[in-house]
């Protein structure tokens, strides 16, 4: 199982997801329930998905799973298209949040959305 990270720091999950640039790559084995980095993307500005107007395929792609503190409608009907299962959570520790995924265990809802 892939799975991507939001974090524009690499360090937490971050939120406006159709803005982010950076994401952590994780694989899972969902019968050992073991997560490991393997990868870290950091992507020019018009490969944001905000900017992101098709071409050639786009990284987010090849994940199966991509998890995000927050995102808008656009991103999340982009995710459904592509196949891409995803979950938007308050969890900010990336490890703890794919590991979740992985063992199929629900993770803590995102907090409200505030301007």
């Amino acid at each position: 199982m892939r799975i991507g990270v939001t974090s524009q720091n690499f360090r937490t999950i971050t939120g406006h997801a159709g803005k982010t640039r950076r994401f952590l790559v994780y694989e899972g084995d969902p019968a050992t329930g073991e997560v490991r980095e393997i990868e870290r993307i950091d992507l020019p500005k018009e490969m944001s998905l905000h900017e992101y107007r098709g071409g050639e395929p786009h990284p987010i792609e090849s994940f199966d799973v991509l998890i995000t503190a927050g995102c808008g409608q656009g991103f999340v009907g982009r995710m459904v298209a592509w196949g891409v299962q995803l979950h938007v959570t308050s969890e900010t520790d990336p490890l703890q949040a794919a590991r979740a995924v992985v063992r199929g265990e629900p993770l803590p809802p995102p907090l409200p959305h505030q301007h």
